[in-house]
C-alpha cells in the first residue's frame, strides 16, 4: 500500500500544478499506482486540480523538454579580400659611375698625350719599387691589341712589354698568326712591376687602368685579346674564373674581346698551348688572316 502523502506536501504540489496549468503547460508524470499494480509506467494527463493523494508521486514534477528549435543555417564565413599584389622593388643601383663610364673618351686623344699624362707616375705604391714604367709598344692603329697583367723583371729593366721568356712565347704566337709584333699593340693593366711578380692589388688596378682604357679607345682595335685572368677581369668587370669564358667572344665598348691563357701560364703548362692556338685561330678568322697548314704556336 502506497505511503500517504502529508497534507502540507499535497497542498504544495496541487498549487504548483495549478500554476503550471494557468500558464498553459501540461505535465506528465508516472502513475505510481500503476507501477505497483502492473509494473508498467503510463503517462497520464493531469487536470489543473490533482486527483487523489495516493496517485501523486513524492518526486518533484519535472518540466517537459522545450520544443526543438530549428537549427540556424550555417553560412560559410566570408573570405577576406585578397591582398593586392605588389611588384617587388628593383634592387638599388650602386651610386657612382662604373670603371668604364668614369673614363670618358677624350677627343683627339693620342698615345703620346696619354704617356705625357701618366708622367713619372706616383699614384700608387708600385712606383716605390719600380725601375721603369712600361707603357706599351706597337702599332698605334693596330687592329689587334694584346693586354697582359703587368711587367715582369725583364720588362721593368727595359721599359718594354713582354720581352722576357713569356714575351718570346707571345712573339711566336703572333708570328704563327701571320703577323709581326710591329703589327699589333701590346700593353698591360698596370704599368709598373708588382714586387716579386705578385698579382696587382685592387687599388693598383683601379688607379692604373684608366690609362689602359684610354689606350684602347685611342687605338680603336677590331679585336682585344686578354692574356690571363687579371686583364680579363679588369676589362669585363667580373670575378668569374677565366676558364668559364676563355675562348668565347665577348664585347668591350663595342669591340670584340676574347680571353685566353697568359704566356707565362703556358710555360708552366705546355699542354694548354693547343687550347690557346684554337683561341688565336678564332681571332685570325675575324681579322681575315689565313691559317696555314702545319702552322701552329
Amino acid at each position: 500500500m502506497a505511503e500517504r502523502i502529508p497534507e502540507t506536501l499535497h497542498k504544495k504540489i496541487a498549487d504548483r500544478l495549478g500554476f503550471y496549468e494557468d500558464i498553459g503547460i501540461r505535465l506528465f508524470y508516472r502513475d505510481r499506482g500503476a507501477e505497483l499494480g502492473t509494473g508498467v509506467a503510463r503517462p497520464l494527463e493531469v487536470p489543473a486540480v490533482a486527483a487523489t493523494p495516493n496517485m501523486i508521486s513524492e518526486e518533484e514534477p519535472t518540466l517537459p523538454k522545450p520544443a526543438h528549435k530549428p537549427e540556424l543555417r550555417k553560412t560559410a564565413p566570408m573570405a577576406a579580400p585578397a591582398a593586392p599584389k605588389i611588384s617587388p622593388l628593383p634592387l638599388p643601383v650602386a651610386a657612382g659611375p662604373s670603371l668604364f663610364e668614369a673614363v670618358e673618351k677624350i677627343a683627339d686623344d693620342t698615345l703620346l698625350k696619354i704617356r705625357d699624362n701618366l708622367g713619372e707616375c706616383t699614384r700608387c705604391k708600385l712606383h716605390g719599387t719600380r725601375n721603369k714604367i712600361v707603357f706599351g709598344e706597337g702599332n698605334p692603329k693596330a687592329e689587334l691589341v694584346f693586354v697582359g697583367e703587368g711587367p715582369g723583371a725583364d720588362e721593368d729593366a727595359q721599359g718594354l712589354p713582354f720581352v722576357g721568356r713569356a714575351g718570346k712565347l707571345l712573339t711566336q704566337m703572333i708570328e704563327a698568326m701571320g703577323l709581326q709584333r710591329k703589327d699589333v699593340y701590346i700593353c698591360n693593366v698596370v704599368k709598373c712591376r708588382p714586387p716579386e711578380n705578385r698579382q696587382p692589388e685592387e687599388e693598383e688596378v683601379s688607379t692604373c687602368s684608366p690609362f689602359l682604357l684610354r689606350q684602347i679607345d685611342t687605338i680603336a682595335p677590331k679585336v682585344i685579346v686578354c692574356l690571363g685572368a687579371v686583364a680579363a677581369k679588369t676589362l669585363l668587370q667580373t670575378n668569374r674564373g677565366i676558364s668559364q669564358f676563355r675562348g668565347q667572344w665577348l664585347e668591350f665598348r663595342g669591340r670584340k674581346l676574347l680571353a685566353t691563357y697568359h704566356p707565362a701560364y703556358l710555360l708552366r703548362n705546355p699542354p694548354a698551348k693547343s687550347e690557346v692556338w684554337k683561341d688565336l685561330q678564332k681571332v685570325m678568322a675575324v681579322l681575315g688572316l689565313e691559317v696555314k697548314k702545319g702552322k701552329s704556336a
